[in-house]
């Protein structure tokens, strides 16, 4: 096997990115919007494969509260992921959740304050889509996946992000980001970042015939 070389990745590579985030935001969305109860759209815009020290900024800046779900994962693949959304779009989607009962508008969703039960409620959602990621990935490479429980967090982004660098800042420079746009009445930018090790990278790329 040759040893990968992330700046030798293929267009084709790339198309495959792009459809598991496609396949990833479908699942996803049929699951939200169950859960919700009302119409969800959810598209890719783009896919990226990044160092660690640029996601920062494409997450509106390393200052940026927001809220995560973080999980490891095992099996064919091991690494880490982490879904990101920044406060105020966690609020509107728990606010959704709980039929508006929080009474959440543009005014207040960046100051809100999460208690309980609305942790609760956005680890469950972050399980679904991460969840539907993963699903997507084992789907398309045959693979097996498994993820442990979620942990929640909210944080500045740079905060975040550093518990998976220091994790894997190891195995790889490399991160695999995809940013979902997801709208019901009010459009929400979420980041999906996965972060295999070297091994597991390869293992994907051959198992997807790409190398």
């Amino acid at each position: 096997m040759k040893d990968l070389n992330m700046e030798e990745l293929t267009s084709q590579y790339f198309d495959v990115l792009k459809e598991l985030g496609n396949i990833g935001a479908g699942n996803a969305t049929t699951a939200l919007a169950q859960m919700i109860g009302c119409k969800v759209d959810m598209s890719v815009p783009q896919v990226r494969l990044l160092e660690f020290k640029e996601v920062g900024e494409i997450v509106g800046g390393e200052e940026q509260i927001m809220v995560s779900i973080y999980l490891q994962v095992e099996g064919d693949v091991e690494g880490s992921i982490m879904f990101m959304l920044n406060k105020a779009a966690a609020a509107h989607m728990v606010n959704k959740l709980m039929g508006g009962m929080l009474g959440i508008d543009e005014t207040n969703a960046a100051e809100y304050e999460f208690g309980e039960m609305e942790c609760s409620a956005i680890k469950e959602v972050g399980n679904i889509i991460t969840g539907a990621y993963l699903n997507a990935l084992s789907g398309l490479t045959n693979l097996k996946i498994y993820p442990s429980v979620p942990q929640l967090g909210i944080d500045m982004a740079g905060a975040l992000l550093s518990v998976p660098a220091v994790e894997f800042g190891v195995m790889g420079d490399n991160i695999l980001l995809i940013q979902t746009k997801f709208s019901d009445d009010v459009e929400l930018d979420g980041y999906f970042i996965l972060i295999p090790d070297m091994e597991s990278y390869e293992r994907i790329l051959m198992s997807l015939g790409v190398m």
